[in-house]
């Protein structure tokens, strides 16, 4: 399954879990919900993942967890924040960058209809042509 089809597969994943539980609950709720979704879709999910950090040739453990991994191939960042802001989407830019992922979602589901709050972020090494 190439990037694409499986961010379409999580987009509307998450689309289902924010219909079911609307807007204004913690990170960790939608969290959980998209994770199941994601599994009984066929998709495989790690949740906190563990993300070193390399800084001068020194693993340090303590880097980051990211939120949600599908396929080992798409980042997926959650926020339930009442606006998404520029250093959210550097923040996943950042894991993509670490993890040497191609592709991630932004998905704040703090908003009244999900796809007002959905950004998909490209690593720029692993670019995907544009689509017509």
């Amino acid at each position: 399954m190439n990037p694409n089809e499986i961010t379409e597969k999580i987009i509307g994943a998450a689309i289902r879990v924010h219909r079911e539980l609307g807007p204004g609950l913690l990170e960790s709720a939608y969290e959980a919900g998209l994770a199941y979704e994601l599994a009984d879709g066929g998709l495989k999910v790690e949740r906190q993942k563990m993300l070193p950090v390399l800084y001068r040739g020194l693993r340090l453990d303590e880097g980051y967890r990211l939120d949600l991994l599908a396929e080992d191939t798409v980042i997926i960042e959650l926020k339930a924040v009442s606006r998404l802001a520029e250093i959210h989407e550097a923040q996943l830019l950042s894991y993509l960058r670490l993890a040497a992922k191609p592709v991630g979602l932004l998905i704040n589901f703090h908003v009244l209809r999900l796809t007002d709050g959905v950004r998909r972020v490209v690593n720029g090494p692993y670019a995907l042509p544009k689509t017509p």
